[in-house]
């Protein structure tokens, strides 16, 4: 009959490390950004620093060291690591996300009170540039008619472009169209007006107008809608096409009945974003649409007012608070319309994606 012996805990073999290590918990980081910009404020104003961005940088780098320090104390240099790599992701989101929260802010402050109906329904016709009154409707309506153009043109052109590069693009010319929209993509705004001024209206001899403002202004807006509608498509998959092929279904009709539709929700978001890009354009219009004080609404004919021209023309004039002011509206008017547009091309992907079931 055996009887059973018992081993003592330190004769024991030991397996390996232990499995679970200590962890800082949840409300640590926000404790010590908390600390962080106390003692970066402390730093700032004791050493006589002015400029609050001083202050930030000088908090931002106490809470990516404290992070780490504490970290590695409790958790160990590898995690430690990980939180610092973290760390520094959050702080670049802030650094990124701040200046464009203070622009949108300080233009709200300066603009908000000169937007009203009478604002948005009058031009300056007739108005003292150093004077009250005035508005931007004939800027406004110019906007919509140069960049509604300038779309009917870009976005059908970059999308067939697009549609040649994913489905039919091969050999030598295939690479050439894909080196060119590369180069078109990094074109300076300048240099698209400089080339629609002497084409259209030196070589032929057509006047100022909206319309040749819109030529510049497509020239830069098809390479953003070639490459984002190609992402796009990239992204159909194969399959889709095989098991249209299998049906006996011709490739012309697979694209637009499959492809096109699958891919549509990126696609409108690209042609969005590309319309947010060139909205804001003031060197092809200056050069090209003129400006005018009073309302044109035919962009075929004669000079023509736009928005961002509109804004550089009433801040340029020196001591003129009536034209900061409207210039600070304008702007205001601006940044919504794009930011409306981004909204909506956020919209439009959200529901046509295909979590949505459209």
């Amino acid at each position: 009959m055996t009887t059973a012996t018992t081993v003592p805990e330190d004769a024991r073999p030991q397996v390996g490390p232990k499995l679970t290590a200590n962890r800082l918990p949840k409300w640590t980081p926000p404790v010590v950004a908390v600390g962080a910009i106390a003692v970066g404020c402390g730093i700032g104003a004791a050493g006589g620093l002015q400029s609050h961005l001083q202050w930030g940088l000088i908090s931002a780098l106490l809470f990516l060291l404290g992070s780490y320090l504490i970290s590695a104390q409790v958790e160990g240099r590898r995690q430690a690591k990980d939180r610092l790599a973290t760390s520094v992701v959050w702080v670049a989101f802030i650094l990124a996300v701040v200046p464009l929260v203070s622009l949108t802010v300080y233009t709200i402050q300066q603009g908000i009170g000169v937007v009203n109906g009478n604002f948005l329904s009058h031009s300056m016709k007739g108005v003292i540039q150093s004077g009250p009154g005035g508005g931007i409707y004939h800027a406004l309506l110019g906007t919509l008619q140069q960049v509604g153009l300038a779309t009917l043109m870009a976005a059908p052109l970059g999308l067939l472009t697009a549609v040649y590069l994913v489905e039919y693009g091969r050999g030598r010319l295939a690479k050439t169209v894909t080196f060119f929209v590369d180069v078109m993509t990094g074109v300076p705004s300048i240099v698209a007006g400089l080339f629609v001024l002497s084409l259209w209206n030196l070589a032929l001899g057509f006047g100022y107008s909206g319309f040749s403002g819109s030529l510049a202004l497509a020239i830069l807006m098809i390479p953003v809608v070639v490459r984002s509608t190609e992402e796009m498509l990239k992204l159909v998959p194969n399959e889709l096409r095989e098991a249209s092929y299998a049906l006996g279904v011709p490739k012309w009709k697979t694209i637009l009945r499959i492809v096109l539709p699958t891919a549509i929700g990126g696609i409108t978001t690209g042609v969005m974003l590309a319309v947010a890009r060139i909205t804001g354009e003031t060197a092809p219009v200056m050069m090209l649409v003129f400006g005018a004080d009073y309302i044109n609404s035919n962009p075929f004919d004669g000079p023509q007012q736009s928005l961002p021209m509109y804004i550089w023309q009433q801040y340029s004039v020196v001591n003129n608070d009536f034209g900061y002011a409207r210039a600070w509206g304008a702007a205001l008017v601006l940044i919504a319309f794009v930011m409306g547009l981004n909204l909506i091309a956020r919209g439009i992907a959200r529901w046509r994606s295909p979590k949505a079931g459209h």
